[in-house]
């Protein structure tokens, strides 16, 4: 039998010599659905458990992780290794730059746990998607009789982590997340398309209607159009924005900016907080307590960086603002960092909302479009340098020309260079803000709500033979 995760953490502390000591479990489950050119290809199931161990001697720490110790003589053998193991990588490590007492029970800072610390993982299973496979079987009927094809990948995954310190905090959090990506193809130059979606429990997937958007924009492959490299009115779907945002949410080290190597630093030295980045009445924000992208109310991390710090495990997260009123409001800080720069510590939240209180659907901001470029997509992102935040990357499967509030055809595809920051300065409009999924950034990150935006000069570099 394997023994329960609650009471690892409880013996790997109980074995820990060191001055200080953090152990972090996690057991994870996972069942996906697999479909191409209209039938079901494969199905699975996953599960997995890991243990790390944070070690704290004097002001160093050292840390060991393993997957899958289970109960008995071997998994006694392995956990006292383990332990041992940081303990020794923390006597040969050098005193930590972000060193602070670990967090107490009680403690202004500390977390009180949402849920039972001594509770069983929870489990996912393949009837999340009793619902969603049996509609997945009528729109891969449908698309068979009309000669399309149709791709995609679905996943669930319930996480439960459980994180226990020396000084007596004891905390769970058990994370679902879900999400589905559909790709739909008909055969003509250009006409390949793709949607995507976030959920916790795929009880908000809607497959006719994913079904139907596929349809209607495989329509508007039926007339093509090359166009040249340029600067381009262009409206980003929820999609594209959240990729774009999330590069600067990840790139928003205080620590960083303060020593002068990001977008957010101030020139002559400092920060740019309390400039403005956005429109007037635009806020993003983090917040655990969201109940459509709730997480974890505390920090968890089994490494240091400048962003994260292993003395942070169990601090409560709360709501944090980041831009409001489209200015600089705060960036991320870690105890250590937030005491160096004088401020409150704001460490990373799983989830980010960007939102101006639009109203707008999609489709009403082509219905209000002269002439401009739809995007459903962006690909392939990459940094090309931190001190404009400046990204390269991709359109994918879908770039389509709108001329006077309809969209005509499907062009080329396209290569990028954007500064999301500098887009941030030149939206002309925000829609409405909706629950989405970053097509290049959905294996890492899947718990944000974005509006979509128009920018009337996105900057396409050059034109793209991906199709």
């Amino acid at each position: 039998m394997t023994e329960a995760s609650h009471e690892i953490v409880e013996r790997a502390l109980a074995a820990s010599r060191a001055d200080g000591c953090i152990v972090i479990a996690t057991e994870s489950s996972t069942v996906n659905l697999r479909w191409a050119n209209n039938t079901l290809t494969t199905n699975g199931a996953a599960r997995d458990r890991s243990v790390t161990v944070v070690s704290i001697v004097g002001r160093s720490f050292g840390v060991r992780s393993v997957s899958t110790i289970e109960a008995g003589t071997t998994g006694v053998d392995k956990l006292t290794e383990l332990v041992r193991s940081a303990e020794a990588a923390a006597k040969d490590a050098d005193d930590a730059e972000d060193y602070a007492d670990l967090l107490a029970p009680g403690q202004p800072g500390a977390a009180t746990s949402p849920e039972p610390f001594d509770a069983l993982a929870e489990r996912t299973s393949t009837s999340v998607f009793t619902r969603f496979a049996a509609d997945l079987g009528e729109a891969l009927r449908a698309a068979r009789a009309e000669g399309r094809g149709l791709y995609g990948f679905a996943e669930h995954d319930l996480t439960t982590t459980w994180l226990g310190t020396s000084t007596g905090l004891r905390l769970r959090h058990s994370q679902p997340t879900g999400s589905v990506e559909w790709n739909a193809k008909n055969g003509q130059p250009g006409g390949s398309v793709w949607h995507g979606q976030a959920t916790h429990d795929f009880s908000d997937v809607d497959v006719a209607a994913t079904d139907a958007e596929l349809r209607r924009r495989l329509g508007w492959c039926a007339r093509t159009i090359d166009l040249p490299a340029g600067r381009y009115e262009t409206l980003l779907p929820p999609s594209a924005v959240s990729d774009l945002i999330l590069d600067a949410y990840w790139s928003a080290a205080g620590r960083d900016a303060a020593e002068g190597r990001t977008v957010f630093s101030k020139a002559g030295g400092g920060t740019r907080l309390g400039e403005a980045f956005g429109p007037a009445g635009m806020t993003l924000y983090s917040d655990p307590a969201d109940p459509e992208l709730s997480c974890a109310p505390f920090a968890v991390s089994g490494h240091s960086s400048a962003t994260a710090s292993v003395f942070d495990n169990g601090l409560a997260l709360g709501r944090t603002n980041w831009l409001d009123d489209g200015k600089l409001a705060a960036l991320v800080h870690t105890r250590s960092s937030a005491q160096a720069a004088g401020a409150r510590p704001t460490p990373f939240v799983d989830n980010l909302t960007m939102d101006a209180g639009g109203t707008a659907t999609l489709d009403d901001m082509v219905a209000s479009t002269k002439r401009g470029l739809l995007l459903t997509c962006l690909w392939y992102i990459r940094e090309v340098d931190p001190e404009v935040l400046l990204l390269t990357g991709l359109t994918r499967d879908g770039v389509y020309l709108v001329e006077n509030g309809e969209v005509t055809g499907a062009v080329n595809n396209f290569r990028f260079n954007e500064s999301p920051v500098s887009l941030l300065g030149r939206i002309t409009e925000l829609g409405a803000a909706s629950r989405t999924l970053g097509r290049e950034w959905a294996d890492w990150f899947k718990l944000s709500r974005m509006p979509a935006v128009r920018v009337p000069d996105f900057n396409m570099s050059s034109v793209s033979p991906a199709s």
